[in-house]
């Protein structure tokens, strides 16, 4: 038994003192001489020669290093030999390698320094790092670090030879992520190097507030705005029209409704906000229930139901004397059919309904109340804007990353902005469109006069109900409902007009409320379709 046991433990060391070689060689790491010679021209010329290699060799340089609190300092590596340079990797192909650096010189005071991180990046340990430095002028101070890339640690030996122009430091054991950094001073003026400096980026510094950049801006804002400003008198504004223009109208002609204009309410509510609006359609509805074209018939309903009417088409309407808006719009409702509840209007009424939108803005331009289209020119406009801003973003972002005006860039978006925005005040109307809207706000004037005038009793009816729609276009539904009741009916169960039918035991008292109700209800129908600007 202590024979085995002998022969075991024997076994054993055999096999450590077997082993050991194989593990020191693998600890093993290079030895590197590097000899560094800074030229006339601020270039430093490095040449290593590499031993002890195991595998592919590969050292990563420190290119970028910070120079102050605004600016990197960077390290130009070129002119390699014995390897491949990728970026900031060097890839040794051979046991000697040469490359030359530019930024390694700066000057501090009367002496011109050079500093370079000797040895550095490996992909192997360095058990050995010896460096020799000579220069275009004598050595008036030398130093040299070792450890962390801003380790203050000295290398294990610095010296200088017997005539003060070549400097010479070592290092032992420099791991991987270690550095050998040697800094030897020359006199000012031996070589024409200086640091390669790089602004470091920051959004204080990219967006500085000073003079110059104060100024600027100011400056900047006050002529684009300006321009936007100019742009809007020259283009955007109505065209001046007589004073005598303006005023009160009163529509009655020979006791029948004569609109001032000939205007219809579609028109009247694009001509006022430019836009072809849902309470636009709306109106028009009620204008053709009112003008013979279609009935609206209110239907019966419990208490918890909701309302609904039935728009009913009108036999033997001269349908060939609507205009084109007026037109798509009464197609769109009826689409085939003779009668349709407002609670279906569905389906192919949505798109029919881009077509009304369509007549309308085409039929404003054929009045001549406009030169261009509203909604083309509001979108011409708004664009343009929109591209504004995107050209202001690229400039502030160029500006900000490559310099300190990046506050310039801002006037820019500024400016798109209020284009964006201003383009929706654009579209101006001609003078003929101006002579409209003033009649039709002596119309809107009249209307809530509260001024019935000498109007027939027989024609009361047909003549405020012409009125209605109009009210609707002005938000005085409500009031002209009233207004349309009064002057029939005296509350009978069967009154009802010729345009507006109620369902049983309803008389004209309701008719204000039924009225409000009806519209609101048409308008979310519109808006449902989303091809109208919803108020």
């Amino acid at each position: 038994m202590g024979i085995r046991l002998t022969m075991a433990a024997l076994g054993a060391t055999a096999l450590t003192l077997s082993a050991t070689p194989a593990a020191l060689a693998a600890k093993a790491g290079i030895t590197d001489e590097v000899t560094m010679t800074l030229g006339k021209d601020g270039t430093l010329h490095v040449v290593e020669k590499i031993t002890g290699a195991s595998g592919t060799l590969k050292r990563t340089f420190t290119t970028r290093t910070r120079y102050d609190d605004g600016n990197d300092r960077l390290y130009q590596i070129s002119n390699v030999k014995g390897g491949t340079l990728a970026g900031d990797v060097l890839t040794v192909t051979g046991q000697t390698v040469e490359y030359d650096v530019k930024g390694a010189v700066t000057t501090s005071g009367d002496v011109e320094e050079l500093r370079w991180f000797a040895v550095n990046g490996w992909n192997q340990q360095v058990d050995k790092a010896t460096v020799k430095v000579s220069g275009p002028g004598q050595v008036q101070n030398l130093s040299c670090f070792s450890g962390a890339l801003t380790s203050a640690i000295g290398c294990t030996s610095a010296s200088m030879d017997h005539t003060g122009t070549e400097a010479d430091f070592e290092q032992e054991s420099i791991s991987t992520d270690e550095a050998l950094t040697v800094v030897v001073g020359y006199p000012k003026g031996s070589s024409t190097g200086e640091p390669i400096l790089e602004k470091r980026f920051s959004l204080a510094a990219a967006f500085t507030l000073d003079t110059v950049t104060g100024g600027a801006l100011a400056g900047l804002l006050v002529l684009l705005l300006g321009g936007v400003g100019l742009l809007y008198w020259t283009r955007g504004r109505d065209a001046r029209i007589a004073g005598h223009e303006s005023g009160k109208v009163d529509p009655v002609q020979n006791g029948h409704f004569s609109p001032p204009d000939g205007v219809r309410p579609g028109q009247i509510g694009t001509l006022v906000d430019e836009q072809a609006d849902v309470v636009d359609v709306t109106a028009t509805i009620v204008d053709l229930a009112v003008r013979g074209y279609l009935r609206i018939d209110e239907q019966p309903r419990q208490a918890y139901d909701a309302p609904d009417w039935m728009l009913v088409r009108q036999p033997n309407a001269p349908v060939n004397t609507l205009l084109p808006y007026e037109l798509a719009l009464y197609q769109a409702i009826f689409d085939g059919r003779d009668a349709v509840l407002l609670s279906q209007l569905s389906g192919s009424f949505a798109t029919h309904l881009g077509k009304v939108r369509d007549a309308l803005y085409a039929d404003v331009v054929k009045q001549g109340w406009f030169a261009r289209r509203p909604d083309s020119e509001r979108t011409m406009w708004t664009t343009i804007g929109v591209a504004l801003v995107g050209a202001g973003l690229l400039a502030t972002l160029g500006l900000a990353w490559f310099t300190t005006y990046g506050l310039l860039g801002l006037a820019l978006i500024i400016a798109g902005g209020a284009l964006a925005v201003g383009g929706q005040f654009m579209p101006a109307k001609t003078a003929k469109g101006s002579a409209a809207l003033a009649h039709t706000m002596g119309f809107r004037q009249y209307l809530f006069s509260g001024e019935l005038g000498d109007v027939p009793e027989q024609h009361r009816v047909e003549l405020f109900s012409r009125y209605l729609p109009y009210a609707v276009i002005f938000d005085g539904v409500e009031h002209w409902s009233r207004v349309v009741a009064s002057v029939t009916g005296n509350g009978h169960q069967a009154d009802n007009l010729y345009w507006y039918h109620g369902p049983a035991e309803w008389d004209l008292s309701k008719f204000a409320g039924s009225m409000r109700t009806f519209t609101t209800t048409t308008s979310g129908a519109i808006s449902a379709t989303r091809q109208f600007r919803s108020l």
